[in-house]
């Protein structure tokens, strides 16, 4: 079938299966072939500005996927540095020093979006954490269909002001809606008042299900909490801890969380006494899922992210070249 703005296409050829394969035969002959957009025009019988939306489309749907390899960039280097000490795979995003910290975790939460597709299989179980980082990831996601596959959330998301499912549902919903996959919400405070409670409520059958497929993860993607950190960590910044939890935090040397679970600088974390009540999923058995990839944004979550990393918690580290230099050469 070729393109011609619909003059001569079949009844329902702007359905978007025509409109995808449209993309597809313009990106195969502008990307692999080096035609131009005026000669990819003239042999699908279109205009050059359809062509352009075209290939657009290309890039936003996954079709395309564009990568930059520059020998004299800093970034290779960093990675390869990351990759020999800490053992994960690193992707290291370009940010200059001027940037501020918005737009350095837009630029992160986009390259996180677009390294992430590839990873995503049929089949899969992807947990996936609240905040402000998974977030912004969210919002970037690609296109990609897969089949019989599932989004469950981390951790619980309420709190003493909000149920927290607003904010929780709709990052899920992204992830769900990028790779056609079911949603499975955890419908549980963050943080039980008491570690009875959370015993108790671990032991009903409507939330072992959840439990139960957080086990069976295939994939866990996180960012790492952190106080200090320039955009504050939704669990610091929305209310989850009260100023007796933040003192027992100091005490017990916290440096960071993933999915409200805490850890020290040398990624212990069992004995910490928050943990007891937190509806995260448990450390140990989070390094049992085959990929965990962590997205970071901003030099202030360093400590956060070298906790994480001493812990074993990812596989995959996806982060801004400041915060990727501060890792190595401190």
């Amino acid at each position: 079938m070729t393109a011609n703005d619909g003059a001569t296409r079949p009844p329902g050829s702007n359905a978007p299966g025509y409109r995808s394969r449209d993309a597809l035969r313009a990106a195969q002959m502008y990307y692999l072939q080096d035609l131009t957009m005026n000669a990819v025009a003239r042999e699908l019988g279109t205009s050059r500005s359809t062509v352009s939306r075209l290939l657009s489309m290309a890039r936003e749907t996954g079709l395309v996927q564009i990568q930059v390899n520059n020998p004299s960039e800093r970034a290779p280097a960093l990675e390869r540095h990351i990759r020999r000490r800490f053992g994960v795979e690193a992707h290291v995003v370009p940010v200059a020093d001027t940037v501020n910290d918005s737009e350095a975790l837009e630029r992160v939460a986009i390259q996180a979006a677009r390294t992430i597709g590839p990873l995503v299989d049929s089949n899969a179980i992807i947990g996936v954490a609240w905040g402000s980082t998974l977030s912004a990831v969210s919002h970037h996601l690609t296109r990609k269909i897969t089949h019989d596959s599932a989004i469950v959330q981390l951790n619980g998301a309420g709190n003493t002001q909000t149920t927290g499912i607003t904010y929780a549902s709709e990052i899920l919903r992204r992830f769900g809606q990028a790779y056609g996959a079911r949603v499975e919400q955890f419908p549980v405070p963050a943080f039980f008042d008491h570690a009875d409670t959370k015993k108790a409520m671990w032991n009903e059958r409507s939330v072992r299900r959840i439990l139960d497929l957080q086990h069976r993860m295939t994939m866990a993607i996180f960012g790492v909490g952190s106080m200090g950190a320039g955009i504050p960590s939704h669990v610091y910044s929305g209310g989850y801890l009260d100023g007796g939890d933040l003192e027992q935090l100091e005490r017990d040397h916290v440096v960071g969380d993933i999915a409200t679970m805490f850890f020290r600088a040398d990624g212990s974390h069992s004995d910490i006494q928050l943990n007891a009540r937190s509806t995260g999923p448990d450390l140990t058995r989070l390094k049992n899922v085959q990929r965990r990839i962590c997205v970071v944004s901003g030099e202030s979550k360093i400590h956060g992210l070298r906790g994480a990393l001493a812990a074993g918690l990812a596989t995959d580290l996806i982060l801004d070249e400041g915060s990727a230099r501060r890792l190595v050469h401190s």
